[in-house]
């Protein structure tokens, strides 16, 4: 009898992932997350809404940021055009007309003014130690 050579021949090692304890954990924590989820309460958030300060201003001043980036300060109904480095003196002038505390400063601004050149205002004022700033909203209709 010839000989028979069993070499290649043998048990191949298996190159594939075995995907069934895959398959089944996965099912076990799909079942698991359908179990708990009508069981979380959604959180809710209490946020402050426009208007709802407790003591109004008696002064307002308006700072608009236009939309060529021009700074106007708007005091008493007179309005003038004034440069960020002198915002601070100014509005420190307009309080100094009235109480400090119970003046506020608003920025208004374009909606295609940058976000930037609205900080940069709003940084040069808190920097100044003005304390009561504010962004104008506009309702929706």
């Amino acid at each position: 009898m010839p000989a028979v050579s069993s070499r290649g021949r043998g048990r191949r090692t298996m190159s594939e992932p075995n995907m069934v304890p895959f398959i089944d954990v996965m099912l076990v924590l799909l079942i698991i997350f359908m179990v708990t989820a009508p069981l979380i309460t959604p959180s809710m958030v209490d946020l402050p809404s426009v208007g709802s300060a407790s003591k109004q201003p008696d002064m307002v001043i308006q700072i608009i940021v236009g939309k060529d980036n021009s700074l106007e300060l708007k005091g008493q109904g007179a309005a003038s055009a004034i440069k960020l480095e002198a915002l601070a003196n100014a509005v420190r002038k307009a309080q100094a007309a009235h109480l400090p505390n119970s003046t506020a400063v608003v920025i208004s601004a374009d909606k295609s003014v940058q976000y930037e050149r609205v900080v940069k205002v709003m940084d040069t004022l808190q920097r100044a130690g003005i304390a009561r700033i504010g962004l104008s909203v506009q309702l929706a209709p």
